[in-house]
C-alpha cells in the first residue's frame, strides 16, 4: 500500500478534500479532478510506494511507470478538454527526492518516460492549461524536471523538508569529489548549490513562497488561495515568461537576448 505520509500525499488530500483518486495509475501516481476558484482542476502527485515492482522507485522517486503514468494523467485532461470553451487547471504538487536510479530503469528507457512526462506538461501548458507547480517537499533532480518544472507559476511552501535542487547531497558530494558536510559548506557561499527554499527563491525562479509549514496541510486554504491567484495571474499566457524575467535573471535574459540575435541572423 502506498505511504499516505508523504508530504505529497497529504498535501493532495489537504487540497482535494480527501477525494477518491482516479482509478487505472499505479499507486505511486494519485489523479485527482476537483475545483479551483470555480475551474475544473485536475490534481497529480507522485508519492511512495513500498510494493512496487521497482525497488528504485519505492521512496516516491519518479520512475518508469511514474513517468508514463504522468504524462498519461496529462495528456488524458487535454484530450478530455479539447473541445471545452475553458481548459482545465493542472496542478502538480511536488514532493520527489529523484528520479529512479537503476539498470532496470536505464535499460528500459528511464529517460524516455521521463521527457514524456515534461513534454507532457509543456504542452498542456502551451494548449492554454493553466500549470502551477507547488512544491510541498523536495524537488530534486529529473523528478522536478518530469513532475512541474513546466509550470506556468511555481509555489513553495516552507521548512527544512522543502528543498529543491539538481541532485541530492549524497550524489552531489560524489560528484565533487567532496563529503556532505563539504557540499554543505559549498553552498553556504554558492546560491545555486544550496538546497533550502529561500536559496533557490533567491534565484527568481518562484511565483511566491508562502509562510506555511510543509508539515501543515491543516492551511490548506491558505495554499488554496495562493494558487487562486496564481490561476488568475497566469491568465492566458502559456510561456515561461514570468520565470526567465524576473529579478535575479539578468544573465538568463542576456543569453536569451543573444540567442535571438543569433537565431535571427
Amino acid at each position: 500500500m502506498t505511504d499516505a505520509r508523504s508530504l505529497g500525499a497529504g498535501w493532495l488530500d489537504a487540497l482535494t478534500d480527501g477525494a477518491a483518486p482516479l482509478s487505472g495509475y499505479p499507486a505511486s501516481v494519485r489523479v485527482v479532478d476537483g475545483e479551483l476558484d470555480g475551474r475544473a482542476a485536475r490534481f497529480i502527485a507522485v508519492v511512495p510506494d513500498p510494493t512496487s515492482r521497482y525497488p528504485r522507485a519505492r521512496a516516491g522517486e519518479v520512475g518508469l511507470a511514474e513517468g508514463w503514468a504522468l504524462a498519461r494523467a496529462v495528456r488524458d485532461a487535454m484530450d478530455a478538454d479539447a473541445e471545452a470553451g475553458a481548459r482545465r487547471a493542472i496542478v502538480a504538487v511536488i514532493d520527489v527526492p529523484s528520479q529512479a536510479y537503476g539498470r532496470t530503469e536505464e535499460a528500459y528507457g528511464i529517460h524516455q518516460a521521463l521527457a514524456a512526462a515534461a513534454e507532457a506538461y509543456a504542452r498542456a501548458r502551451r494548449a492554454g492549461h493553466p500549470v502551477i507547480g507547488l512544491i510541498v517537499g523536495r524537488a530534486m533532480s529529473g523528478g522536478f524536471l518530469a513532475h512541474g518544472y513546466q509550470a506556468n507559476r511555481l509555489i513553495a511552501l516552507s521548512g527544512d523538508s522543502v528543498q529543491v535542487h539538481a541532485m541530492g547531497k549524497q550524489a552531489a558530494a560524489r560528484i565533487t569529489q567532496r563529503s556532505v558536510e563539504g557540499v554543505e559548506a559549498l553552498a553556504r557561499t554558492i546560491t545555486p548549490m544550496a538546497y533550502d527554499i529561500d536559496s533557490y527563491a533567491s534565484l527568481g525562479l518562484l511565483y511566491r513562497r508562502l509562510d506555511v509549514p510543509a508539515e501543515d496541510p491543516g492551511q490548506a486554504e491558505t495554499v488554496r488561495r495562493a494558487l487562486s491567484e496564481a490561476l488568475d495571474d497566469i491568465g492566458h499566457t502559456r510561456d515561461l515568461a514570468d520565470r526567465y524575467e524576473r529579478e535575479g535573471r539578468a544573465a538568463s535574459m542576456e543569453v536569451r537576448r543573444r540567442l535571438r540575435e543569433q537565431w535571427a541572423g
